[in-house]
């Protein structure tokens, strides 16, 4: 039987997909930038939904249907557009949250706990200086998190088992969550020695960790964003950790991808990683499984198994 032609945008993810798609469907890389692209009769095509889809690959792909995007986001692709195309989106939904809750767990404890500091106070021999380090214990800690998603609510379950006090805040009501919602982001801030940012990333949210948040978390506050870059105003975080009105930060998102060293250089308790938090041989594997049950799910006529429901 002849294989399915599939586009791939972003060929830096034809590692992932090589084995569980290749023994189905032809991958054929886009050339880049799109205007030295030939036309490609492909009716589906695999996308990083971090990254802005680029509305002219309808000129080389004329046959589109199918947006897959590897990654459980998709505040990449303008839903709208694709729609009044008649182009389905489907995304890796809660597939890799566990392994985000994990992550951002384990950079409250980083934070609290001075792990990074600790090691880098043995490898520089302050440790011999005789000045002894005193962590902080998270029992009792006040956990806030913005958006009680998948991921939220997985972060939450972990907090309550290392005995931290969790609240949070969203858009939308959660009926039935057993933590309570603070009546603002502005509130959830003050209330709050950590705020953990897990919410998606939409239009109407850009810069919503503001200059006035972090100054509500105060100089004893920490912020942690396993979301998306957008969310946060780089220019106050970055303002507030050099002139101590926040306590620390660690960033695993970024307004831009891959972030610029330069960007961050010497700014003070600040803990970077990239782009990692929900990228485990776990995840991968589930993410490049979804894809593939949605182009057979699309390829043979049915229902995808995940589609975006909601203009992103």
């Amino acid at each position: 039987m002849e294989k399915k032609l599939v586009a791939l945008a972003h060929p830096y993810l034809a590692p992932f997909l090589r084995d569980m798609l290749g023994a189905r469907y032809q991958i054929v890389e886009l050339a880049s930038p799109i205007s030295e692209a030939g036309s490609c009769s492909a009716r589906a095509v695999i996308v990083d939904g971090s990254r802005p889809f680029d509305t002219n690959l309808l000129q080389i792909l004329p046959n589109l249907a199918l947006i897959a995007c590897f990654n459980a986001g998709y505040d990449g692709i303008d839903v709208d557009w694709a729609r009044r195309h008649g182009i389905i989106v489907t995304h890796a939904q809660n597939v890799n949250h566990e392994d985000v809750a994990d992550f951002a767990i384990a950079q409250i404890l980083n934070i609290y706990r001075s792990i990074s500091i600790g090691d880098r106070w043995v490898r520089s021999g302050a440790w011999r200086s005789g000045r002894k380090m005193i962590t902080r214990s998270v029992a009792g800690l006040r956990l806030g998190i913005v958006g009680l998603g998948s991921i939220g609510r997985a972060i939450a379950h972990r907090a309550d088992v290392l005995r931290m006090v969790t609240s949070w805040w969203g858009p939308h009501d959660k009926p039935g969550a057993p933590w309570p919602k603070a009546a603002s982001i502005l509130g959830l801030a003050q209330a709050s020695d950590v705020l953990v940012v897990a919410a998606p990333a939409k239009n109407d949210n850009r810069g919503l960790i503001s200059a006035s948040v972090l100054q509500a978390l105060g100089p004893q506050g920490a912020i942690i964003n396993v979301a998306r870059g957008s969310l946060v105003d780089e220019g106050a975080l970055i303002d507030a950790l050099t002139h101590g009105a926040l306590g620390a930060a660690a960033l695993d998102v970024y307004q831009g991808e891959p972030a610029s060293p330069g960007h961050w250089a010497d700014i003070p308790n600040l803990f970077l990683s990239p782009h990692i938090a929900g990228v485990t041989d776990v995840a991968v594997s589930r993410m490049a499984a979804l894809v593939c049950a949605n182009l057979d799910a699309f390829f043979d006529g049915e229902p995808v198994l995940t589609p975006v429901k909601a203009a992103a």
